[in-house]
């Protein structure tokens, strides 16, 4: 508790003890707003043979591994960690639809394609099973193992699990975190190749490892009202994007 509590009041010190700029919670999901706003316009509006349209979405890879820290974050600072789950899973559920109709998937294929918040959902889970030290290891991998499949469907799928997981492992250890940062972005490239998309696009992975690394472990400002906010952004600009394209 003493080393934790240590490294919670040198956030924001270099190691000269100078003063630096840093992100509370709230600035961290304001940035990955925003490049995901930015991401999904280019899909909905940029034509994909345009030479430039993997470099336009690098920007957009920034959201992801910020949302996957703060569920990382979420799950040592929630007070009832079913209910943080249930909102997740309420998010998911809302969300499928606008995702789906947005991207042109099939909407009644769940199985086939849906959106984010199930990988996170599936994130928060496989660290809380983590966790359940009173579990046999054999029960523990199986559970995370079993996460990572039930979230394959999803946008960011066992990706965004395994970042939660090894955020939630080392939580506060900045340098850890960003070795597993690394080494998950490591396999989201080569998952893209497995695919056989561009690799461009999904550098945008480690844009976001130079400001997690600024999180000051401080929410900013607390509201009911941002916190569902920012929930309900992501289901309800996908639905408008998918109008706008519509209209179109």
């Amino acid at each position: 508790m003493a080393e934790a509590a240590m490294r919670v009041r040198n956030v924001g010190m270099d190691e000269a003890g100078v003063q630096k700029w840093t992100l509370t919670s709230n600035q961290l999901k304001m940035i990955a707003v925003v490049a995901m706003v930015f991401d999904h316009c280019m899909i909905a509006f940029a034509p994909h043979n345009l030479l430039a349209y993997d470099f336009l979405r690098l920007l957009g890879r920034l959201t992801a591994p910020i949302m996957c820290f703060l569920v990382a974050e979420g799950y040592y600072h929630t007070s009832n960690l079913r209910r943080y789950m249930g909102r997740l899973l309420l998010m998911a559920v809302i969300s499928h639809l606008p995702f789906t109709l947005f991207l042109g998937y099939e909407v009644w294929a769940f199985w086939q394609a849906t959106d984010v918040m199930w990988s996170l959902l599936f994130g928060l889970v496989a660290l809380a099973v983590y966790h359940q030290k009173a579990w046999p290891s054999w029960k523990r991998v199986g559970g995370i193992l079993l996460c990572c499949l039930l979230a394959y469907p999803a946008d960011w799928n066992y990706v965004g699990v395994l970042m939660i997981l090894f955020f939630g492992i080392f939580h506060q250890i900045k340098n850890w975190q960003t070795a597993a940062h690394l080494g998950i972005g490591g396999l989201y490239l080569a998952q893209g190749l497995t695919y056989g998309t561009s690799l461009i696009s999904r550098v945008g992975i480690f844009l976001s490892i130079p400001l997690l690394r600024r999180y000051n472990g401080r929410r900013g400002r607390r509201s009911k009202a941002i916190q569902w906010a920012f929930y309900w952004f992501y289901p309800v600009h996908l639905f408008l994007l998918y109008l706008l394209q519509e209209w179109i």
